[in-house]
């Protein structure tokens, strides 16, 4: 029977396993391995994102394990569960991608939910694939015990005739079979080779960027964003952050206490430099919210205009995570932006040390490498994610500007209801320079879940219009999306946002220079077509998601589930 009195290191364990009282709950857990000594000991739930349904995540009960091993080597009692994921790559283009997002919130709810119940003293949450991430941050804020975020890690680039490939090989190389550029069979060859094993999608796409930004937040260990998903070093990572947990608890650190508006501008510094993903903003303002933290679109705007874009990562640059970190991954450039007063040093880190001390012994990267340029020559002086406003997005909308695309595009509306619809006139050869795609009622209500356009995206850049066409949406972005593209636009059109009501042949104009997102029509004429609008009926009535539909918040708050129910 446990008799400790130790409170301290096992507030939330010693409710549910100490006292006579306790002892089914003890007879229980001596079923899964629990020995006399292990209810003295506090116990460190690892929550698990694995799942063979996408190679993201395939790998990740082996790093959870790992990660068990660092708990009980610092004697703590570790207990390894599992939560949900899904694959955006395999679901992209379906009505299936609409549960994407919403696994978020899912993953959320069931970590808090197991912790809450078993009353678990501190958490390690491994995340691969995009959603795991931001889901296992909000989870690790609701709950606010000792925790520490584990990336999986990134997959190594596929090769195809000397040329490195990654998932977006493929979505554009669907665009370029449609345009009769590659036949069948180089195709299937592309398919093939893509993918060689586990690990996340491989530039510097949603996956990638969010674990970096969350070290910069600083709720991982020091290099945790940086390593291949089967390598020592991650390995290592994990057994790392299984013992940090106990080192928190035992300082009594807690996310809260890491995760304040200050680490959040961290953050979102390293997004910008690191030329990162849109959704990285919709993932941010939600775990914020979760957190407290008053972080608004405007926020991005304002660091923005003094953060450069340095990383030449694709999918608008040349290099993929994996050679990054053969340079030294994010550490040297996070020195960098310290050095130049663009970081905040003194923030609280799961090591116990601020992130100044942490990178104090940090190396330079090598002096010929081509990867991350010079704060003094940046690829972009300012930031690449353009918060846009105007009358098409009165609350806000987001772009991925890197000035390729250049910094204006004006053009004529070709409207679809439903990104079915879009990708199928862009592969049919609808779509013709000078166009502006709206794809809309795909918003957090409207779709419900608000998938990402990576289909319709990619083919419009294997069709060669690039920078012909532009798309806009009150959906999303994958990572893997470049080229002249506007989302996140708030209102939404099915809540009765001006998207609603833009017509075939209407003008659009996208001003990044200016912020706005213009249709050009008078006010009259916007109000009076939205007067004669008629909301469209809901498109799911039961199940998972109406409920997300029904508790969603707009995009420009983070689109989440648990705001303001008092």
């Amino acid at each position: 029977m446990a008799t400790t009195n130790d409170k301290k290191r096992r507030p939330f364990s010693s409710q549910v396993v100490d006292g006579m009282e306790r002892a089914p709950s003890r007879a229980m857990l001596h079923a899964v391995g629990f020995t006399d000594e292990d209810f003295t000991k506090p116990q460190i739930g690892i929550a698990s994102t694995w799942s063979m349904v996408t190679p993201c995540n395939m790998h990740i009960n082996r790093l959870a394990e790992d990660a068990a091993a660092g708990v009980d080597r610092a004697d703590g009692k570790a207990v390894i569960f599992n939560t949900i994921t899904i694959s955006d790559g395999i679901s992209m283009g379906t009505e299936g991608m609409k549960y994407s997002l919403v696994s978020r919130e899912v993953i959320a709810d069931s970590i808090e939910t197991v912790v809450g119940c078993q009353g678990f003293d501190g958490v390690v949450a491994i995340g691969g694939c995009d959603k795991n991430m931001p889901g296992c941050m909000m989870a690790l804020a609701r709950l606010n015990r000792p925790g520490v975020f584990v990336y999986g890690g990134t997959i190594l680039p596929g090769c195809h005739q000397g040329r490195n490939l990654d998932i977006v090989s493929v979505f554009e190389a669907v665009g370029a079979r449609a345009n009769n550029k590659i036949d069948d069979a180089e195709l299937h060859s592309i398919e093939a080779k893509a993918i060689p094993g586990a690990g996340s999608c491989g530039g510097m796409y949603t996956a990638n960027t969010m674990a970096s930004a969350i070290e910069a937040l600083g709720m991982s260990l020091p290099g945790s964003s940086a390593q291949a998903a089967i390598s020592p070093a991650k390995k290592e990572d994990c057994a790392r952050a299984g013992a940090a947990v106990l080192k928190l608890l035992e300082h009594d650190i807690k996310p809260r206490d890491i995760m304040t508006r200050e680490a959040f501008e961290n953050a979102i510094t390293m997004v910008i430099a690191l030329g990162g993903s849109t959704n990285a903003v919709l993932h941010l303002l939600a775990m914020a919210n979760t957190t407290g933290v008053d972080l608004r679109l405007d926020d991005f705007t304002r660091i923005g205009k003094r953060v450069p874009m340095v990383a030449d990562l694709k999918p608008s640059g040349r290099y993929s995570m994996a050679e990054l970190i053969e340079i030294g991954g994010i550490q040297p450039l996070m020195k960098m932006l310290l050095d130049n007063s663009l970081l905040h040093g003194d923030c609280l880190t799961v090591t116990g040390r601020t992130l100044a001390e942490n990178l104090a012994d940090t190396p330079q990267y090598p002096d010929n490498q081509e990867i991350i340029r010079p704060l003094t020559d940046p690829i972009k002086k300012e930031s690449h994610l353009v918060i846009l406003d105007g009358n098409l997005a009165p609350q806000g909308s987001v772009a991925k500007i890197t000035g390729k695309e250049g910094h204006c595009f004006s053009g004529t509306a070709q409207v679809f209801d439903c990104e079915e619809e879009a990708l199928k006139a862009i592969l049919d050869g609808r779509i013709h320079k000078g166009d502006v795609i709206v794809i809309r009622y795909d918003g957090p209500k409207g779709g419900p879940g608000m998938r990402e356009m990576l289909s319709p995206t990619s083919a419009v850049m294997g069709k060669g219009l690039g920078k012909d066409v532009a798309l806009i949406t009150d959906g999303r972005f994958s990572g893997g999306t470049h080229g002249f593209v506007v989302g996140h636009i708030t209102p939404e059109a099915y809540v009765g946002g001006p998207l609603a009501i833009v017509e075939n042949g209407d003008t659009i104009t996208i001003d990044a220079d200016s912020h706005a997102l213009t249709l050009h029509l008078s006010d009259t004429e916007i109000q009076q077509r939205l007067n004669d609008w008629i909301k469209p009926k809901p498109r799911y009535t039961r199940g998972v998601l109406a409920k997300y539909a029904k508790l969603v918040s707009s995009a420009s708050e983070g689109a989440v589930t648990d705001n303001h129910l008092e």
